[in-house]
């Protein structure tokens, strides 16, 4: 056995096999803050459906059933002895309520979405740690004397 071989025992590791721990240890901590992200953002989400979902029933309302509701309901109005005019701007008005209600609801959903807090402050402390890691220091290594043989492994 040559001294490289003692050395390497115990507790001392190949440069290849701290790469390699390094990089596992690495790649397990961007899974984890992938998943961090994913689970916070899955509320959110929710959020920004439903409140897409009330913003589009909006625009649904106000382009599709506005002109024929708003002339049946006009000329219903109208027979009850209102100026057509009149019964026409009732009726839009009732219109235009209703999509600024569906569109405060939709604010308010909106206004209730967060940053992922947790996320940011975990990849913060991570970038900290990494940016303070600096290399092992190497040890000095003895020059060994000019007569000495050198053995080395040929595996």
């Amino acid at each position: 056995m040559s001294a490289a071989d003692d050395s390497a025992s115990g507790t001392d590791r190949s440069l290849g096999q701290l790469v390699a721990s390094a990089t596992t240890e690495l790649s397990a901590l961007v899974h984890d803050e992938i998943a961090l992200a994913k689970a916070e953002l899955r509320q959110d989400v929710k959020r920004v459906g439903f409140g897409g979902g009330a913003i589009a029933a909006a625009g649904a309302l106000a382009l599709f059933s506005l002109p024929v509701l708003s002339l049946a309901a006009a000329y219903g109005i109208h027979n009850l002895g209102l100026g057509l005019a009149w019964s026409l701007l009732i009726v839009g008005g009732a219109f235009l309520v209703l999509a600024a209600l569906l569109g405060l609801l939709a604010v308010a959903k909106f206004k209730k979405i967060s940053k992922p807090e947790k996320s940011i402050a975990s990849a913060k402390q991570t970038a900290a740690v990494l940016s303070t890691v600096k290399p092992h220091p190497r040890s000095a290594v003895e020059a060994a004397p000019a007569d000495a043989s050198v053995t080395r492994s040929t595996v």
